[in-house]
């Protein structure tokens, strides 16, 4: 799969932002400081995007959340953390099903 037009848009935006801000903040305060670049160059997203799951033909709101969606095609999953863990993983995955 190609990567969007917005792809590498938004990986300089995310290190521009850490380079700003430096490490060990709230994934709220990256969230926040992305959208708005997002905002300030015209690309559309949607913020705390819920996610619902089909579980034996009913689709349930499990409070599942993308933190961001972009375009409608690309998932955003911010973590403030020292190291990306299985789980973070497994949770991207998840989504993208």
């Amino acid at each position: 799969m190609p990567f969007s037009r917005h792809s590498n848009q938004i990986v300089g935006y995310t290190i521009e932002i850490y380079r700003t801000l430096g490490p060990g903040l709230l994934e709220s305060t990256y969230e926040q400081c992305l959208t708005q670049e997002l905002n300030l160059n015209g690309i559309a997203f949607k913020r705390q995007q819920t996610l619902p799951i089909e579980y034996k033909g009913i689709c349930l709101d499990c409070g599942y959340r993308i933190d961001i969606l972009v375009e409608d095609e690309i998932i955003i999953e911010i973590k403030s953390v020292n190291k990306i863990i299985d789980i973070h993983e497994v949770q991207i995955l998840t989504y993208m099903k």
